[in-house]
């Protein structure tokens, strides 16, 4: 009876080695695992880990573009300056971001202001709006390359940036 404790507890040893082999040969770490199932990993370090948060612009001679949609598009009112986003960042109204409800953060997207023909890039980094009607809240700065800081709301056009774009000035 005694050994069959002690084969039980080298045979669970092994499985779980032979676990650990399996996944890391795969690509995986013990870390990245555990980053998922620890109820006090945080949430915003885990998006900027999965998402690969950078705070370069993409360039602007891309044209892989693929249609998000058109709606309204707002602009964050000053008083959020220096509050966190949702991804855990520090809310700069004089970056070039934006908060959408659904895209993964750091997405790229282009942003075409459908009454003036002016467009922005802006990086996603932040959860909204949490108005029905509208699709995307933009930074001040965002706002006004497009020219929207009168009107407050305007309709836009959204494309999300591919993925192989090379880095060049900060956003």
């Amino acid at each position: 009876m005694r050994y069959d404790k002690h084969f039980f507890s080298i045979s669970f040893i092994g499985i779980l080695i032979a676990i650990g082999f399996s996944l890391s040969q795969n690509g995986m770490h013990l870390s990245e695992i555990s980053a998922h199932f620890n109820p006090f990993y945080n949430s915003a370090e885990a998006a900027q880990r999965e998402n690969k948060i950078t705070s370069e612009t993409p360039s602007e001679n891309n044209n892989d573009l693929s249609l998000v949609g058109e709606g309204k598009a707002s602009y964050y009112s000053d008083q959020f300056h220096g509050r966190r986003t949702a991804n855990g960042e520090t809310f700069n109204m004089n970056k070039l971001t934006a908060a959408h409800p659904s895209l993964p953060f750091g997405t790229w997207v282009r942003v075409t202001n459908m009454n003036n023909g002016k467009d922005v890039v802006v990086r996603i980094n932040d959860r909204g709006p949490f108005v029905k009607g509208r699709i995307i809240d933009l930074s001040i700065h965002a706002a006004k390359e497009l020219g929207i800081i009168q009107s407050g709301t305007v309709k836009v056009k959204l494309e999300a940036l591919g993925s192989g774009h090379s880095a060049s000035s900060a956003g």
